[in-house]
């Protein structure tokens, strides 16, 4: 089969195609569309018909190739993990803005996956002591090779939220945690019918994970910490709200691109 052929044969929109294709074959995307007439070898042929036809069926891109750009960080994921997303990297601009670059500052984030929150950190805080909690063992496997891969010293501990970190006391807990409802529509759309429901949902009311997070937080903050949330649309007035209860000030919402209030967060009063 031509490239050619296999493109337009494939049912998907081009640009997916052309990626897929390039992957298979291990040509660039741009000699993929110079070559129009060159030959799949018969391997690659059958690798990019499997991943077309799981593409079809809404499989992520980002699991079929197993990574994902994050904050200019190619990450590898798997279907243990959530795919980074670009509104997440709002979080780490955040992070980035309260972080002196010392060695005597400290940072947790809590579920962190792949690691994406806690690598970006890093690669950006070299000298920033960076944990990262995970309660899936095998979501903690991808961000220890991601970590490896990258050469980001970052710690990795098993377990739920802050319970790997007794006693323990940082200048800033950051976290991406589950904050959609049981019965939320979006569960069965789009990616999020392959991604982890432990990841992604949070209860009735999508708040679960962000109370426990908050209610536990300032055993874990030095005096002035932070604590700083992503949490999804129309979340954010729930969310300062339990911040100012749990003793939080300069409690703000900040919005991402779209202009939806995306992360939220509060100074632990000294």
């Amino acid at each position: 089969m031509k490239v050619r052929g296999a493109l337009a044969a494939c049912g998907l929109e081009p640009r997916e195609a052309r990626l897929l294709l390039a992957e298979a074959t291990g040509f660039s995307v741009a000699s993929v569309l110079a070559h129009a007439e060159r030959d799949v070898a018969p391997q690659a042929g059958a690798m990019f018909s499997d991943w077309t036809a799981r593409r079809r069926a809404g499989e992520p891109i980002a699991y079929l190739l197993g990574r994902r750009e994050f904050y200019s960080l190619m990450l590898g994921v798997t279907r243990a993990v959530l795919i980074p997303r670009p509104e997440t990297e709002l979080l780490v601009d955040r992070a980035l803005t309260q972080l002196s670059d010392n060695d005597q500052t400290s940072t947790a984030d809590l579920g962190t996956g792949s690691g994406a929150v806690a690598l970006a950190i890093k690669r950006h805080r070299p000298r920033v002591r960076v944990v990262g909690t995970e309660a899936c063992a095998e979501a903690l496997e991808v961000a220890r090779r991601n970590a490896a891969r990258l050469a980001l010293a970052i710690e990795l501990r098993q377990g739920r939220w802050f319970e790997p970190l007794a006693g323990e006391r940082f200048d800033l807990v950051v976290s991406n945690p589950p904050y959609l409802a049981a019965d939320d529509p979006h569960l069965a759309q789009g990616d999020l019918r392959f991604e982890p429901k432990a990841a992604l949902v949070a209860g009735p009311d999508g708040l679960e994970a962000l109370r426990a997070i908050i209610a536990g937080a300032p055993a874990h903050l030095r005096q002035g910490g932070w604590l700083l949330l992503e949490h999804g649309l129309g979340q954010d007035v729930a969310v300062r709200g339990l911040l100012a209860h749990e003793g939080f000030e300069a409690v703000h919402s900040w919005p991402d691109l779209a202009g939806i209030a995306r992360v939220t967060g509060g100074k632990l009063k000294s």
